[in-house]
């Protein structure tokens, strides 16, 4: 199973032409796209959950698969539908909304992502406090050579300016304190997308985000 480089090419097209007109005249091409992007996510399903056993394999794919368009009630760009497809509600962990793993579907911009993605406060606050008290928990993990190999420096992510409140700026661990998201992301080329065995290769990034999501999981139950 993999993406068909015709998806890819119908992003394209409609990220040159977002529009409801152009749109409603390649209904027919969305389609196909749509159906190859579940038909992709059902697979993903079964090899996520091989490695993460707290992923239900039972999940219907469609619901996985992210409407492509937009909220534009809040935003300036008044742009109607999305240049990308979304699996995400993949969730690590019973009634855990906010960790998982979420695949991104772009034509130069596709990644698998996993962890914490700007968790609300309540979460936020327990998730500091985990690291606060088992900060060597977490430096196991992104700071192994594998992971910091495929993933990229964890810290690198965005952070406060200032120091969280309660926390001291001399804590030795206020670079971790101090973060707004706990994701690891990998990103795709389109002919990696594209190539059989992508499924596979994203089963393995999700292993070895799974430990980070076990933590995750931990810091919030």
């Amino acid at each position: 199973m993999k993406i068909y480089p015709e998806t890819f090419e119908f992003l394209k097209n409609l990220a040159a032409n977002n529009h409801r007109d152009w749109f409603m005249a390649h209904k027919a091409e969305h389609d196909k796209a749509k159906e190859n992007v579940i038909a992709f996510a059902a697979e993903l399903i079964k090899e996520i959950s091989k490695v993460d056993p707290t992923l239900d394999a039972s999940i219907d794919p469609k619901k996985c698969v992210m409407r492509i368009y937009r909220d534009v009630r809040f935003s300036a760009d008044k742009t109607p539908y999305k240049s990308n497809f979304g699996i995400g509600k993949l969730s690590s962990g019973k009634g855990s909304a906010y960790i998982g793993y979420y695949v991104h579907i772009q034509p130069g911009d596709s990644f698998i992502g996993g962890g914490s993605w700007m968790p609300e406060n309540d979460q936020l606050k327990l998730i500091r406090q985990e690291i606060d008290y088992n900060p060597s928990g977490l430096k196991q993990i992104i700071d192994e050579p594998a992971f910091f190999k495929l993933f990229g420096d964890f810290r690198k992510q965005e952070q406060l300016k200032t120091v969280p409140q309660g926390y001291d700026a001399n804590n030795p661990n206020i670079d971790l304190l101090k973060l707004k998201s706990f994701v690891a992301m990998h990103q795709f080329t389109d002919l990696e997308m594209s190539t059989e065995g992508i499924i596979q290769q994203i089963g393995d990034l999700c292993s070895a985000i799974y430990p980070l999501n076990v933590f995750l999981n931990n810091a919030i139950s």
